[in-house]
Formats: structure tokens, C-alpha cells, sequence
């Protein structure tokens, strides 16, 4: 039996909604035979026919990023994935400041 066959913008739809079952919200795009999801500031996520992948870090010895992959076939365990990499990367932003005369 074969998978069935998902267009990026399927994919990406469908990680959307997975997304969302962990409370992060995301936008959709789509063009050039891809799509991708943006999660966060440094967190987005590309489809193409057969994966998602983003980036999850970089390789000081390599001078190079590294990258997350999962299949299409489970965009359930992706948005797992992709929701912990959301966690950490909004623990590592600072606080947003204040505009002078704002209420506190």
C-alpha cells in the first residue's frame, strides 16, 4: 500500500493544524513548488513533497546550520518536533520592552 501523495501546501496546511493542537500559532505560504510554515523568528518550517525541515541549530566546528527532517507521513510527530524547537527559541528571547508611557 503507498502513502498518499500530499501537495507542500497540503503539507504545510496539515502541520499548521498540528501546530495548533500544541498552541502555536503559524502562517502558510506557498510558491515555487514549496511552502513554507513560519513558527517564530529563526523557526521556519519548508515542505516539498516528501519532508518538512528546519533549522535547528548550528555547528560551531563546522561553521554550518543543522537541520530537522521528518516525513510528510507523520505531521503529527513534526509538529512535536517543531513545537519543542518553538519552546526553546521563545526561552531565549528577552522580555519585549515597554513603550515610554505605557500602563504597567
Amino acid at each position: 500500500m503507498t502513502s498518499p501523495r500530499f501537495t507542500p501546501l497540503d503539507a504545510a496546511r496539515n502541520l499548521r493544524h498540528h501546530l495548533a493542537t500544541h498552541g502555536v500559532e503559524a502562517d502558510v505560504n506557498d510558491g515555487y513548488g514549496m511552502a513554507v510554515v513560519s513558527v517564530w523568528v529563526g523557526l521556519v518550517v519548508w515542505c516539498d513533497i516528501d519532508h518538512y525541515w528546519w533549522r535547528t541549530g548550528w555547528d560551531a566546528k563546522g561553521r554550518r546550520p543543522l537541520y530537522g527532517i521528518h516525513p510528510l507521513s507523520d505531521p503529527e510527530r513534526a509538529a512535536r518536533r517543531v513545537a519543542l524547537r518553538y519552546v526553546t527559541l521563545r526561552q531565549g528571547c528577552p522580555p519585549q520592552a515597554q513603550p515610554m508611557g505605557a500602563p504597567r
